[in-house]
């Protein structure tokens, strides 16, 4: 099967709905499948070497921003508005600037969404036609996420080919707009829901809510979970599977932003410290730190050395895949305490597959996590004294950790793996590929 798979960049750092969009054209492969990836808005980051790293911009950035502005930009000379989309200008205009914040894309996110009908018409039509030119035939057209859809009406009118949208931190993303734009285009997103075939979520819960705020029709939606790459974490030997205990290192492997709980895990720490209880205790974390998080970090690090606590926190910002395995080898116990409806959390599987067991907030989706892996517990969400409980007691009671870090590296292997995830989105693929053409 041929698939087109259409997911926007970053342009500087790993996002987990890039990383997880990498893994699954790299598994779809795997698997037979042909699947071209095009970048829209940003060039791609990810972790897997992967030849969709060199695909040209689609829509990019600098353009899009430009012609939902002025009505100028819209005219622009081919081979000008081609240079706007070249991948250094816009790695480096994502660099220092904010591309990607939603509290400033109000404007762009609303055109972008309306597509055809809006300012950003011309730059839809290109996408198709650009596609159409690659001599590409695809069978499925496959959209990242369900802020793409404004793209959608125009590139099943070029392919006449069915169109499956993935659903993963859209909610978030549009709840963090400024009005008047938030609800003018949630109702937007709303109105697109017939252009697709059929949606993907990433979790039961998450797909609950999108189906609740976009009125989905339940017969156009499936769950398939995410899934990782995880050879070189299992092949890990795993903190717990020692006779004697680990260090007490506690981690966190995501964004270093507020809305990832970050000051919560901070305060839970400081608590755990303070209590003296678990001897030894360190907090390590890891992730992408953008200048605009930068202030916030530095208000934390305060925060730690006034605690008198500042060399026993490390910090490891923009870590590298390799990196990446070596501070999950090295924890005990990770911990992301996202503030928000987290459609999923890969740091959750990632963490599992290297043996080390978690600790979530009991919303989003983090139960549904923690019950079909059976790898770790859940305290109250945004809550410092029920997080120190929760680490606390998992830290004190070996046999415990060591059981949920088998049983959730067990089902990562089993069940979690990138090739039972691109099994899943095959077959929703595949049945609408022969529901159109059933020779």
């Amino acid at each position: 099967m041929r698939i087109a798979l259409f997911t926007p960049g970053t342009g500087h750092f790993h996002c987990g709905s890039c990383l997880r969009d990498g893994t699954l054209a790299n598994a779809l492969r795997a698997a037979g499948h042909e699947v071209r990836m095009v970048p829209l808005y940003l060039p791609l980051v990810l972790e897997e070497e992967a030849p969709d790293a060199a695909e040209p911009v689609r829509m990019g950035g600098i353009n899009v921003f430009l012609q939902q502005k002025l009505a100028a930009a819209r005219h622009l000379p081919g081979p000008l508005a081609d240079a706007l989309d070249s991948p250094r200008l816009l790695r480096w205009v994502a660099r220092h600037s904010n591309m990607t914040d939603p509290a400033g894309l109000g404007a762009m996110t609303l055109a972008a969404i309306e597509g055809e009908r809006g300012p950003l018409a011309g730059e839809v039509d290109k996408l198709a036609r650009r596609v159409r030119a690659t001599g590409d035939d695809p069978d499925v057209l496959l959209l990242s996420n369900a802020m793409l859809l404004g793209t959608a009406r125009r590139l099943r009118a070029e392919f006449d080919r069915p169109l499956v949208c993935t659903m993963q931190g859209e909610a978030p993303f549009l709840d963090g707009l400024g009005e008047p734009f938030r609800e003018r285009a949630w109702r937007a997103v709303a109105e697109r829901v017939a252009d697709a075939d059929a949606f993907i979520a990433v979790s039961a819960d998450y797909g609950a809510l999108m189906a609740e705020r976009l009125a989905i029709p339940a017969e156009k939606l499936t769950v398939v979970h995410n899934g990782i790459e995880a050879a070189d974490l299992l092949d890990l030997p795993g903190p717990w599977s020692a006779d004697t205990p680990p260090v007490p290192r506690i981690g966190f492997l995501a964004r270093m932003c507020p809305d990832k709980g970050l000051a919560t895990l901070v305060d839970a720490f400081l608590a755990l410290r303070g209590r003296g209880r678990v001897e030894g205790t360190r907090l390590a974390v890891a992730g992408t730190l953008l200048a605009s998080d930068r202030p916030f970090v530095e208000r934390l690090r305060a925060r730690i050395a006034e605690a008198g606590a500042a060399a026993e926190v490390e910090l490891h910002p923009d870590i590298t895949r390799a990196e990446k395995v070596r501070f999950l080898d090295s924890l005990a116990v990770l911990s992301v305490p996202a503030t928000y409806g987290e459609s999923f959390g890969l740091y959750v599987l990632e963490a599992l597959a290297a043996g080390v067991p978690v600790v979530q907030p009991r919303h989003a989706a983090f139960p549904e996590l923690i019950e079909a892996t059976g790898g770790g517990v859940l305290c109250e969400p945004d809550d410092a004294a029920s997080l120190a409980d929760a680490l606390e007691a998992l830290l004190l009671d070996p046999a415990r950790a060591r059981a949920l870090a088998e049983r959730g590296r067990r089902a990562v292997r089993e069940c979690f793996g990138a090739e039972h995830m691109a099994l899943g989105i095959a077959d929703v693929c595949t049945m609408l590929a022969h529901r159109r053409d059933p020779a």
